[in-house]
């Protein structure tokens, strides 16, 4: 899957004019980053029960990269348990930093395995999985 483009772009603009899980639940952990950089502003909300991701969302503005990174995270992390979903946040930001990473594992976030050439996007690509990081940190605390 990574070597087809197209197939990768695909992936992007789905979740960028259909984001999953774009929504508010008020009664769960939130994270709210905002970039210098760029318009992304964007608040993840995540209700964790028994050590596990119960369910995942998240509500703001983002750009192309930011939307889809974090809509594909929420996919993702959602019925992991905190272990797990630690796990597949260090396998992203491996491949984002182009090093050696589990693509089974990373699934349908492939995608955006080219973000990792184009240094000024990478904070776009991670702002969704630094907020949901910084909940799963919380809560170990």
């Amino acid at each position: 899957m990574e070597n087809n483009v197209a197939l990768l772009r695909s992936i992007i603009m789905d979740h960028y004019e259909y984001p999953r899980n774009k929504r508010v639940e008020e009664e769960y952990k939130k994270a709210h980053i905002k970039s210098h950089s760029c318009i992304d502003d964007i608040q993840v909300q995540m209700k964790i029960e028994n050590n596990i991701i119960q369910d995942i969302c998240f509500e703001g503005k983002g750009c192309t990269i930011s939307t889809a990174s974090t809509s594909v995270m929420t996919e993702l992390l959602c019925g992991k348990t905190i272990s797990e979903a630690k796990m597949m946040i260090e396998e992203y930001y491996k491949m984002l930093q182009l090093q050696q990473f589990d693509k089974e594992v990373l699934q349908e976030a492939v995608a955006f395995s080219g973000v990792g050439k184009q240094i000024g996007r990478i904070n776009c690509a991670t702002i969704g999985w630094k907020a949901a990081m910084q909940i799963i940190e919380e809560k170990e605390d």
